[in-house]
């Protein structure tokens, strides 16, 4: 089994380091062998090469906009695309999770499961360090990103309040 476990966004953007943040966190645990945790940051067209290679489970953790509080974290399950999308920007530092996923099938490859973890921000502009709330949300989740690693046999029986699925 191998599972990558990514964590995207800027650490200059306030709350858009919250994917950062949390690999941070879930760099000193001892994760099963097959499973890889790593920092992409903004180097988004690095993780859709990546992604090139076959992995089981891939978990993106981000913060992504959903108009809920800030802080409040989101599991949502990508839906693969049919066909590959329409032509993506190939800004290196402003390539969202689904314009990666988006790309993988343009390069050749194919995805298995895609689940991203994301948190409401409450600030994504210049600026270092998370806002209180998001901070908060650190800890739990990386839980979650745990939970989800070492329960990939089967789908989480209970999701965060606030949860929601769908594409991200």
């Amino acid at each position: 089994m191998r599972i990558l476990v990514a964590g995207l966004g800027n650490v200059f953007c306030s709350d858009d380091a919250f994917g950062v943040s949390v690999v941070e966190q879930l760099a000193g645990q001892e994760w099963p062998e097959g499973v890889e945790v790593r920092d992409f940051g903004i180097r988004g067209i690095h993780l859709a090469y990546q992604l090139l290679e076959p992995y089981d489970l891939v978990v993106l953790i981000d913060a992504v906009h959903r108009d809920g509080p800030p802080g409040t974290l989101y599991v949502v399950e990508a839906e693969p695309a049919a066909e590959p999308g329409p032509e993506v920007s190939m800004d290196a530092h402003d390539l969202a999770p689904d314009a990666v996923l988006s790309l993988v099938p343009r390069l050749g490859g194919t995805l298995g499961t895609v689940v991203v973890v994301g948190c409401e921000p409450a600030e994504t502009g210049t600026g270092l360090g998370l806002t209180p709330a998001v901070e908060a949300a650190v800890g739990t989740a990386a839980q979650l990103v745990t939970d989800l690693v070492t329960g990939h046999a089967t789908a989480p029986a209970e999701a965060p309040v606030g949860a929601t699925e769908g594409k991200p």
